[in-house]
Parts: C-alpha cells; sequence; structure tokens
C-alpha cells in the first residue's frame, strides 16, 4: 500500500515544529535553569491565560549565511505571538537566552516589528520579555538598524496602546531604549540587569570599580535612576504583578480600562480620616493610609514605590472604576516637589491622561525643595513638567486638599486654575502663597526689627496669620475649591464626582504636538 504523501508532510512538519519548540540546546537550558531564570515558553505560560497563547513565525530562521552563523535554529532566538491574560487579548514577545544568548538579528527583529504592527493595527497591549545579550555582532550594522525598527514603533504605538517591558535577564547597550520607551518596567531582584556600558567598559573609562549588581540591577533602578517601575522578588511574582497591572488599564486609548464589581460599598465613610493628620501641622502622617482608607478595599498598586518617594502614585479603584491616584508624602521631606517626584508623577499624570484613566490628586505641599543642587539640577524645567502634565490632561480630574497647599507647589499639584474638575478641601487644608513662619519673617520684618520683643510679637503675628489664611475658607469664598468636606465624606464624594465626570468630553487645539520641557 503506498505512502499516504499528505500524512508524510505532516509528519514532517510536526518534526520541523518540534524543533522549533526545543530550539535551544540542553546545555543552555541547564545553563539557565541553574542562574533561577524561566525558559522563554515556561514565561509565556505563566503569563497567559492556559492555552491561550498562539504563536507567529516559529519557523523563521536567519539569512546571515555570510557572517559566520552556521547554525540556524528555528525562531532564531524570540518567541512571539498573541493570547489573553483574564480573558483579554495581549501581544507577547520573549526573548530566547538559550538560542544564540538571545541577541537581536535582522529575523528576530522582523518577528517583533511583525508582532507590533499587529498590536498597533488591532489595538491590543504589547508585553516584551527580555533576556538577551544586545545585537547580534556577526550581523553588525543590519542589528543596529534593525534596533531602529523596534524604537520607531514604540514611538508609534505610545499613547495608543500600553506597552510593558519585563526585564527577566541581561538587556545591554542599545537594548535599553526600547523598554525605556515603553511605559512600564518591570524586573526582578538578582537577575535583572540594565545598562548602557557594562562593568569592564566602566572601569576601563572612568576607573570607577562597580559590580553588575551596583550598575544595572533591579534594586539601582528602582530606588537610584527611575528605570524600573516594579520590582519583584523572583519571575513567577514578577510575571503576575504584570496581569495585575493590565487589570487596570484599558487595550488601547479608545477604550476603558475594565470596570470590576466590588463589595466596598461605594457610600462608606471614611471616619479614621477625621484623626489622621497630627496635632502639629509640622508632624507627618503616611498619605498610603488616606489613600487606602478612601479606594475600593484598600487596594492600591503603587507605581515606582522606592524611587521619589516624596510622591506617591499608582493605580486604584474607586466604585470599581480604575483611577490613578497621585499624592504628596509628609512622611518624605515634608512632601515637597522635587527634580525627581516631579518627573515621576508628571510621568504617571501623562500615562493615565493617554489611557483615560481619571485622576485623583491628594495634596498636602508645603513647596518645591529649595536648595543650590535642586536650582542646578534644573527644577524649575522639571517641576514645570508636572505643571505641563496636569495642564495637558483631559480626563476627568479631582483634587483634595488635606492639609498645607503652599506657593507654587499648590498651583502645580492639579488646581482649579490649571483645569481640576472638582476641587475639594479638608477643614485643616491651609492655602497661602507660604507658611506662617515664612510670611510673617518678610511681611512684617521691618515691625520685628523695631518691636521691643520680637520673639512674643513674632508669636502673636503667626498666630494671627494663621488664622486668616491657613484655613480653606478664603478659597472657597472665591471658589479655587468647590467645597469643603468632612474627612469622613472623602470616599463618598470621589465616587460622585467620577460618576459626573464620566461623560467629560474636552476640546483641545488642533497641533501637532506641545512642546514640554523636556
Amino acid at each position: 500500500m503506498a505512502a499516504d504523501p499528505i500524512a508524510e508532510k505532516i509528519t514532517q512538519l510536526e518534526e520541523r515544529k518540534e524543533q522549533a519548540r526545543n530550539a535551544g540546546s540542553p546545555r543552555a537550558i541547564e545553563r539557565q535553569h541553574e542562574k533561577g531564570k524561566l525558559l522563554a515558553r515556561e514565561r509565556l505560560e505563566l503569563l497567559l491565560d492556559p492555552d491561550s497563547f498562539h504563536e507567529l513565525d516559529l519557523l523563521a530562521r536567519h539569512r546571515a549565511h555570510a557572517a559566520g552563523l552556521e547554525e540556524r535554529p528555528y525562531t532564531d532566538g524570540v518567541i512571539t505571538g498573541w493570547g489573553t491574560i483574564d480573558g483579554r487579548k495581549v501581544f507577547v514577545f520573549s526573548q530566547d537566552f538559550t538560542v544564540f544568548g538571545g541577541a537581536l538579528g535582522e529575523v528576530f527583529a522582523e518577528k517583533i516589528h511583525k508582532l507590533m504592527d499587529l498590536a498597533l493595527k488591532t489595538g491590543a497591549p504589547v508585553i516584551g520579555l527580555n533576556d538577551g545579550a544586545g545585537a547580534r555582532i556577526q550581523e553588525g550594522v543590519v542589528s543596529l538598524a534593525s534596533y531602529g525598527g523596534i524604537f520607531w514603533r514604540n514611538v508609534q504605538s505610545s499613547g495608543v496602546v500600553p506597552q510593558i517591558s519585563v526585564v527577566l535577564g541581561p538587556c545591554a547597550g542599545g537594548a535599553v531604549y526600547s523598554p525605556a520607551m515603553t511605559d512600564f518596567i518591570f524586573m526582578v531582584r538578582e537577575t535583572s540587569h540594565m545598562f548602557i556600558t557594562g562593568p569592564d567598559v566602566v572601569k576601563t573609562v572612568t576607573g570607577e570599580d562597580v559590580t553588575l549588581e551596583e550598575l544595572g540591577g533591579a534594586a539601582s533602578h528602582a530606588s537610584k535612576s527611575g528605570v524600573a517601575t516594579f520590582v519583584s522578588a523572583d519571575e513567577q511574582s514578577c510575571l503576575a504583578d504584570v496581569r495585575y497591572l493590565l487589570g487596570f488599564l484599558p487595550q488601547n486609548n479608545l477604550g476603558e480600562a475594565p470596570k470590576l464589581e466590588s463589595d466596598d460599598d461605594p457610600m462608606r465613610s471614611c471616619e479614621s480620616l477625621r484623626s489622621i493628620l497630627p496635632a502639629s501641622p509640622n508632624m507627618p502622617y503616611d498619605m498610603k493610609k488616606v489613600i487606602s482608607e478612601v479606594v475600593d478595599s484598600g487596594e492600591f498598586f503603587e507605581y515606582f514605590p522606592n524611587w521619589a518617594k516624596s510622591i506617591v502614585c499608582g493605580f486604584a479603584r474607586i466604585d470599581g472604576h480604575s483611577v490613578g491616584i497621585v499624592g504628596n508624602q509628609p512622611m518624605v521631606l515634608a512632601g515637597v516637589l522635587d527634580i525627581e517626584s516631579s518627573e515621576k508623577a508628571a510621568r504617571f499624570v501623562r500615562t493615565c491622561d493617554a489611557f483615560n484613566i481619571p485622576i485623583v490628586t491628594f495634596v498636602d505641599v508645603p513647596g518645591f525643595l529649595p536648595g543650590v543642587d535642586q536650582e542646578y539640577g534644573g527644577i524649575i524645567r522639571h517641576g514645570a513638567k508636572l505643571l505641563y502634565a496636569y495642564c495637558e490632561a483631559t480626563v476627568p480630574r479631582i483634587q483634595v486638599i488635606t492639609r498645607k497647599a503652599y506657593g507654587g507647589a499648590y498651583v502645580v499639584m492639579n488646581s482649579k486654575s490649571i483645569g481640576a474638575d472638582l476641587a475639594y478641601a479638608w477643614p485643616s487644608a491651609e492655602l497661602a502663597v507660604m507658611g506662617p513662619q515664612g510670611a510673617v519673617e518678610i511681611v512684617y520684618r521691618r515691625e520685628l526689627q523695631q518691636a521691643a520683643d520680637p520673639t512674643a510679637r513674632r508669636a502673636q503675628l503667626v498666630a494671627e496669620y494663621t488664622e486668616k489664611y491657613a484655613n480653606p475658607y478664603a478659597a472657597a469664598e472665591r471658589g479655587f475649591v468647590d467645597d469643603v468636606i468632612d474627612p469622613a465624606e472623602t470616599r463618598i464624594k470621589l465616587v460622585e464626582g467620577l460618576r459626573v465626570l464620566r461623560t467629560k468630553r474636552d476640546e483641545v487645539p488642533q497641533r501637532k504636538h506641545g512642546n514640554i520641557p523636556l
């Protein structure tokens, strides 16, 4: 009986696909596991819903014969395709360190280009799992040009579909710029590393001795450079956090984030907020406790929790809907705005605005951080980034002033005058050009110099200034705050405010783009 030609071809196909699914050598796979790292396909299994992955270009292979690359493994070192997370479509690529060390060549990049184009056309998030050695040296300038194609697509997709980078191994040289242009970067302690130039080059050029972990590890990028948005203890919890983050985001800039049913009563009173402020206005309290009390079930996913800690940003839900929260943190530098906190909050506000996520801002700000380092470092320029971001944002915006709201920093923190839709103040709010002590020293300088008892007169003037200005009522009289509220009502006011603003429409002038003070 003659062999069935179709069955034979199907057998050959299956053999090829089996080779492709096991493209890395047994030794390379063993080394990956020895480092405590998962394989590219194992990561996809953890990230995506079971059996939801549809692979693209499984049988792709490099064509760089002239470069001396004799091996031609299938996939060419990156796995691409789409799947679902909580039933929602996502596009994903996973770099495979067991094939050419995950180094990027022409075909490798073409696979990512194709994936990013599809994601943009269909309006779905892109998640990149990065674990590679950078550009494939053998393919030379072709590799570099191929990176350019990824960078260009990052920018075309920016603000259109969410882009998430997950760094699960080395990410060096030009490879770091694609994650840097995405919306969020996840890293894992000890195993993730990002840097432009490695420790050896740094040593040669500058003479500085630095370890790989100190230079480009997750802890450094999460606390010093402001590169790593989220850091996890291991790959499993990192990929779980990616899934969690996506629950707060829409599929694209034309959609809304998913609404979740909540058991938390939207009309719940927040009694503990009546006693959360210390007796002295100069004593700190934890703004995260205010946020946790107000949002659904106390759930708050903090953005850059270890960097620029004088401001708190993150995602939560109120009345089942996603919101972005920004709040000054009195526990750190009294909640001042400085270079780093301005930049962190500006980036977060623009991310929320791009993806239709309403912004709630809690204000307790004594001003901008003074000092030569801040001025020389460009606090004017960096502070203007946050001001620009709020002025530009057209999503629903609500301000809640809990305590200090001084000077230009008050204006920058989503004030009514720069477009907040609703502004509320607690009775403890202090809206003024500056604090009582500083104001008295300036306004009454001559009188204090001539006073018989300057200390007693200063104390009297401070008390008078505090009574007159350190309250929200002058602002309420002029409509700069819409209402002075009982702190216990904060959640209710936010729920009702966000409900009424759900149909908000803002027309913006036609232009190519604004010129943010970068």
